[in-house]
């Protein structure tokens, strides 16, 4: 397969929700930390979750920072070198972290989450410059605080995974957040891959929408009631998280009637995203749109 030539992040200029300035982004990402933070204390952090391998222990360490390991300066490191360089090994780093801390008790678990959650207050403090600027994550190179905001959906997929730890049920603030994230993450994406093209991510609580286009990508925030028109996804925000990040089959829960796909040739724009990016957030979904369009799911279209 050729390669995709890829835009500069750093040249666009509509940048999705940094667009609307970095107080707004980091009061939601700071929530988002208080609601994860608030469900971990609940947990049981020595029982197993969904995840194989993962206690609920395992989940929080690997978000904490800890002596010697703190993702921000990771990422602002980057930021400041152009954002060159492979992208990171996280399943490595997440590995290391775990072993090196797996023994820590619970307070100290806490006072690690404690510690990230600070970390992003604290980043209201830094260069605004640097938000615009190209970092190397998981996803590829992206706007620094692009990048950021992609916490939130990470915290709210984990916090689902802590119930099966006895955490309570997400507030629909964290999952909205993280549905936020995926939406702008996705849009960064599409609009660095030089694809032109929109998507809704809709549930009972509202939603969110991006549209990438040359000069970059919006991502609008949606209230609840009547579904835009468009391609997307709709259904309970869990369900919607989960599907996105492979905890559930999307073509199970489209067999079920729990999710939803709308204009599938309009998603299918969208999958040459996970040619650039095959990690992120949401490639399920778009692996789905690809399958079912080329024959594959053809009793779940419509």
């Amino acid at each position: 397969m050729a390669a995709i030539a890829l835009r500069d992040p750093t040249a666009l200029q509509d940048r999705g929700l940094a667009s609307t300035g970095r107080a707004d982004v980091l009061s939601m990402l700071v929530s988002a930390w208080d609601d994860f933070i608030e469900l971990a204390s609940a947990a049981d952090l020595t029982r197993r979750t969904r995840l194989p391998g993962w206690r609920a222990q395992d989940v929080c360490v690997h978000l904490g920072v800890w002596e010697g390991y703190r993702a921000l300066d990771v990422l602002i490191g980057s930021a400041r070198d152009g954002g060159t360089g492979p992208a990171p090994d996280v399943d490595a780093s997440n590995a290391a972290i775990i072993a090196a801390h797996q023994n820590a008790t619970r307070d100290e678990v806490l006072d690690a989450l404690r510690r990230h959650r600070a970390d992003i207050r604290s980043y209201a403090d830094e260069d605004p410059g640097l938000d615009g600027a190209a970092t190397m994550s998981i996803a590829g190179r992206l706007p620094l605080l692009t990048v950021l905001m992609g916490e939130a959906y990470e915290l709210a997929v984990h916090a689902l995974d802590l119930q099966s730890a006895g955490a309570p049920e997400p507030p629909a603030r964290l999952l909205q957040a993280g549905i936020a994230a995926l939406a702008d993450v996705t849009g960064a994406l599409a609009a660095t891959t030089k694809i032109s093209g929109s998507a809704v991510l809709f549930t009972p609580d509202g939603g969110w929408e991006f549209d990438s286009c040359a000069h970059g990508w919006t991502t609008t925030r949606l209230d609840p009631g009547r579904r835009p028109p468009g391609p997307g996804v709709s259904g309970a925000a869990g369900v919607l998280l989960d599907a996105s990040s492979g905890r559930n089959n999307p073509v199970t829960q489209l067999a079920r009637r729990r999710l939803k796909v709308h204009d599938l040739p309009g998603l299918l724009r969208l999958t040459p995203i996970v040619d650039v990016a095959p990690n992120i957030p949401g490639g399920p979904i778009l692996r789905f749109a690809a399958r079912a369009l080329s024959g594959g799911s053809k009793r779940l279209r419509g």
